[in-house]
């Protein structure tokens, strides 16, 4: 009886890993924002190439993140900008409440050529609240 619960275990254990490694695999950019030194006359930048295909951006916000953020991509052959707004969803339990964050903008991107792009992430004053920003690959 043991023996086959231990090998549904691992099969997921081993799904779940390899859709995990899959995912750090599509990643083109990540930066984690938390501290006020990352950025430089209140904004971030940083370069980076990139090939041609779909992306779109994936957010980790929480409560203290910008309400605002707005990110710039520019290269050879691409130019993006987007001001992303931070939306709170409450959810009740019966004994309490609590919110689920995420920023509501455009999302996806079609790049047309391999480029090195500038990307420029301005958190509108707030350089104090913290919030991951990912670039992936569909």
């Amino acid at each position: 009886m043991f023996i086959p619960i231990i090998v549904i275990f691992v099969v997921i254990f081993a799904i779940v890993s390899t859709n995990e490694k899959n995912d750090d695999d599509n990643i083109l950019f990540h930066v984690t924002l938390a501290d006020p030194n990352l950025y430089e006359n209140g904004t971030y930048s940083d370069f980076l190439l990139i090939e041609k295909g779909e992306y779109s951006f994936r957010f980790v916000p929480n409560g203290s993140s910008p309400e605002i953020l707005s990110i710039t991509l520019n290269g050879d052959a691409f130019d993006f900008s987007e001001d992303y707004d931070l939306i709170g969803s409450p959810h009740q339990t019966g004994i309490s409440e609590y919110f689920t964050w995420e920023y509501k903008g455009q999302k996806n991107i079609l790049i047309s050529e391999i480029q090195e792009m500038s990307i420029t992430i301005n958190p509108n004053g707030n350089t104090m609240g913290s919030v991951s920003v990912y670039i992936v690959e569909n």
